[in-house]
């Protein structure tokens, strides 16, 4: 059998329970006075079984005959009236008033052994006859020693209950019916301020709280307090207000943290290319430098470039950060594909490196030198933490190639359709640890965490792929398992006409 329909919403089980309760109340009431009206009317019986004083069953203690002198006497008595006469058990006589005459009644075995069960006791009894259904009889000991029972019949006293039963039942039932839209209209007003609070509650959810500006909802219109909706709606507001207060010294917090990346790396640069050209210049003097010396300004030559790539980088985050819109060109994706990928051989011959390209040119609407620059990261993040020998896969795919789920380099099924690009970068190497999977598109997050960084690289270089990805209105992922590891880019073909 199926489990009745539970009301899920507050409103609906409040009315659900305000109808369930009203109905158990008009139950209980139905039943009480069914009860007690049958009880009163089946004694009003008793009283006028005992008032007669067994008139019409005495009159059965002898034969009837011919003449009026040894009749039964069926004077006052009302239609229906029944007697019988018992004698040692044995019922010798049963007769019931028809229209003011006797009428003898046939009765069955099962009759007779009813009618001699009932005690002379002078109290009601309840029995059903055959022919003549439900009664209610009175038996008294008779002058011959035998057993004298007047009986009344209950079908009006059935008829009586059946008739307060069913108007009950029409009278309870509309009742519910204009309870029950009473009850929800009424819930349903009591309820009004509680809507409120879910909506704006529901409202904070679709928030973009993760980062920038954000504009909290409206507070809730107030409400009484002494009430537990009021009381629900101030304490929400008071967490509004904390939130929003929170959230707006963040972004301010992380506004100036980005004004002072710009402005750092934008003056760290001129000092940093000084030192640069300075160590070439001394390593181009035409005199002879001791080797010391001359191991000294490689160093510092060495460092100066890292210097220089990492404030560019810094500034490059920056700029996005500020939304600093990037250029609109049509890009040939393979083409860029060739360029990275050679110069990655270039950077690591030790390295297997394999192309998976459409026959078709792939082309999108960005900015090539950005794009370029999330393509060399990513082959590079691949070279920089997979040892000698490692295969690393670059593949493209369009639209129509990606529509079905096509396999693209390396054997799982690529989620996309029209208009859509993506850019894979997989390695056969060790895999990224499961604790940093969440954090490798953040900033400055290493695999080496010593201050040796015996594994390279600064930890822009995935925290750059995210923002140029996101500032070109596209997605990028990673999925890791020991012996492959795969990094999508998700790029639209037309640009988002959202601002970026």
């Amino acid at each position: 059998m199926r489990r009745l329909p539970v009301p899920r919403t507050l409103r609906a089980r409040l009315t659900a329970g305000l109808v369930l309760l009203l109905t158990l109340a008009c139950l209980a009431v139905g039943v009480t006075t069914v009860v007690a009206l049958e009880g009163f009317l089946v004694r009003k019986l008793d009283q006028q079984l005992v008032a007669t004083g067994g008139r019409f069953a005495a009159s059965l203690e002898h034969e009837a005959r011919p003449d009026a002198d040894n009749a039964p006497d069926t004077r006052g008595q009302s239609d229906g009236t029944f007697g019988a006469r018992l004698l040692h058990g044995r019922t010798t006589q049963a007769s019931v008033v028809r229209d003011e005459t006797d009428a003898p009644v046939p009765l069955t075995a099962a009759d007779r052994r009813a009618l001699a069960a009932v005690p002379p006791d002078e109290t009601g009894h309840t029995l059903r006859l055959s022919t003549l259904g439900a009664y209610r009889v009175v038996a008294v000991v008779g002058d011959d020693n035998d057993v004298l029972l007047t009986g009344l019949p209950l079908h009006g006293v059935a008829e009586t209950v059946h008739r307060l039963e069913a108007v009950e039942a029409v009278v309870f039932g509309a009742t519910l019916a204009v309870t029950g839209v009473a009850g929800a209209l009424w819930v349903r007003l009591s309820l009004r301020p509680l809507s409120r609070v879910a909506a704006t509650a529901t409202e904070v959810t679709r928030l973009p709280l993760a980062s920038g500006e954000v504009a909290m909802p409206a507070p809730v219109p107030e409400t009484d307090p002494r009430t537990e909706v009021g009381r629900v709606g101030a304490a929400l507001n008071h967490m509004l207000g904390h939130v929003g207060d929170a959230l707006s010294r963040r972004h301010a917090s992380e506004e100036r943290l980005r004004h002072f990346a710009a402005d750092a790396s934008h003056e760290l640069r001129t000092p940093v290319a000084t030192v640069r050209a300075h160590a070439e210049l001394a390593l181009r003097h035409p005199g002879t430098v001791p080797g010391d010396v001359r191991h000294a300004l490689e160093r510092i030559q060495s460092e100066s470039e890292r210097m220089t790539g990492l404030v560019d980088d810094l500034l490059l985050l920056a700029r996005l950060d500020a939304g600093r819109p990037l250029a609109r060109d049509t890009v040939d994706l393979t083409r860029l594909a060739l360029d990275a990928l050679s110069d990655a051989r270039a950077a690591a011959p030790d390295h297997r490196w394999l192309l998976d390209l459409p026959e078709e040119p792939v082309t999108v609407t960005g900015d090539g030198h950005r794009l370029y620059q999330v393509v060399a990261n990513l082959l590079n993040n691949a070279r920089t933490h997979t040892p000698a020998g490692t295969s690393v896969t670059l593949g493209i795919a369009g639209g129509e190639d990606i529509a079905g789920g096509e396999d693209i380099a390396g054997g799982e099924d690529i989620a996309g359709g029209e208009g859509i690009v993506v850019l894979t970068v997989t390695d056969t190497g060790p895999g990224i640890p499961a604790e940093l999977r969440a954090e490798v598109f953040q900033r400055f997050t290493r695999a080496d965490h010593g201050r040796s960084r015996t594994a390279g690289g600064t930890g822009l270089g995935l925290a750059i792929v995210s923002a140029v990805v996101g500032a070109h209105h596209g997605t990028v992922d990673v999925t890791s398992v020991p012996g492959r590891t795969a990094f999508r880019v998700r790029l639209p073909v037309a640009p988002d006409p959202r601002p970026g």
